[in-house]
């Protein structure tokens, strides 16, 4: 069974993000709101959460998982970033935005696309996901909470823990979160390509 955390919007409280991290760190799989949608997340070292977040969204090996990162110090550790790709991306986080970059050595290897060697990165404006980041030290790999029947995201807290209550580990409550997930734009090869429009303006990248 699922542990039910439900916290403040704004300031969270430290004992419940405490314990999410706990869950985490001990090779959990958590469902925690973003200012996009909600989302699914492991630990970077937790090769079975992955597998498990491929398992509830019916998704394949080519799927492209996201690192999601509590600043940009954070994030330049994981994707290699130019100049002009440097501004373009600083300016529009944090927000909701993947970005699809070359990865590091700091990437395991098994989280990177087969072929381009790329992942995903993100900073989300969200001061509950923020307090989760800063507590837990490091990125959370995630994925879009988006079941393989649903036409949209679930946005109630209340409602991820009836219906995932016996394949995640914890579900994180602070209100309703939007149904858009984040706009995706692929910089991998050089250029912004922006392959799904969601939540953030693509303006900036078109």
């Amino acid at each position: 069974m699922a542990k039910y955390f439900d916290v403040h919007p704004v300031d969270p409280q430290p004992r419940a993000i405490g314990q999410a991290v706990e869950i985490l760190r001990s090779g959990g799989l958590i469902a925690y709101p973003t200012d996009s949608c909600f989302a699914l997340g492991c630990s970077l070292d937790n090769p079975e959460g992955k597998e498990r977040i491929l398992r509830i969204r019916h998704l394949d090996d080519k799927h492209h998982f996201t690192l999601v990162c509590s600043d940009f110090a954070q994030l330049g550790q994981f994707v290699h970033l130019d100049n002009s790709v440097f501004r373009a991306i600083k300016a529009a986080t944090p927000g909701p935005y993947t970005f699809i970059l070359p990865a590091t050595k700091e990437v395991p290897r098994r989280l990177l696309h087969a072929k381009k060697k790329t992942v995903g990165v993100r900073i989300p404006e969200h001061p509950v996901v923020r307090e989760l980041l800063k507590a837990v030290g490091e990125p959370i790999l995630s994925s879009t909470l988006l079941m393989p029947d649903d036409d949209e995201p679930m946005t109630e807290g209340w409602e991820i823990k009836d219906r995932l209550d016996h394949v995640v580990d914890a579900v994180i409550d602070s209100g309703e979160c939007g149904l858009e997930p984040t706009t995706v734009v692929d910089w991998s090869d050089g250029y912004p390509v922006v392959t799904r429009v969601g939540a953030g303006d693509p303006s900036p990248f078109e």
